[in-house]
């Protein structure tokens, strides 16, 4: 299902098909570096992740981490929201694939994924977390127009992270569901 596009980009549901991606996407060494390793390691255990954990999400909150791809069906990344333990609000996350990293991509994609919590799913506030070495994606949530907050530790972690802020102003109005 596509979820929305912007002028280069295709944000949509994951799919079962999307299997072997989902496993390159989490395999990623920097994917393992600067957000986790998920111990993702065949098609299988890709497939449970999708059903376990992104589709679940979609069933559960309407929202959860998209696929982006090109126009022509390359995929590059993905983006999305996410409720994690710990947080109280919604978090932002991105990673997008080696040879598709520095095209403006994630900010592209962000940005679409911004307007949907604020105009779909009515948020009027979303985190982003990063671990504290991970400058670029610092950098991109700061253009984003997120801001630092403070430093977290997730339940059933030790790792410190930076905790983003994202407030939709007030004196905006989140539209109905069709945004």
């Amino acid at each position: 299902m596509c979820v929305a596009r912007t002028d280069r980009l295709v944000l949509r549901h994951y799919r079962e098909e999307d299997a072997p991606t989902l496993l390159a996407q989490l395999n990623d060494p920097a994917f393992h570096r600067y957000i986790g390793d998920r111990g993702v390691r065949t098609l299988d255990e890709a497939r449970r992740y999708l059903e376990e954990r992104i589709a679940a999400s979609y069933a559960r909150h309407g929202f959860g981490m998209y696929l982006v791809e090109l126009e022509d069906g390359t995929p590059v990344g993905m983006t999305g929201l996410v409720r994690r333990d710990g947080l109280d609000d919604a978090d932002l996350g991105f990673a997008f694939l080696p040879d598709h990293r520095r095209r403006g991509f994630a900010l592209e994609a962000s940005r679409v994924v911004l307007k949907l919590a604020r105009r779909r799913f009515g948020l009027g506030r979303v985190v982003a977390i990063t671990s504290m070495d991970n400058a670029a994606s610092a950098r991109l949530l700061a253009r984003l127009g997120f801001a630092f907050e403070r430093l977290v530790v997730l339940p059933g972690d030790d790792e410190e992270l930076r905790l983003w802020g994202w407030t939709l102003p007030e004196e905006a109005t989140p539209a109905g569901p069709n945004g």
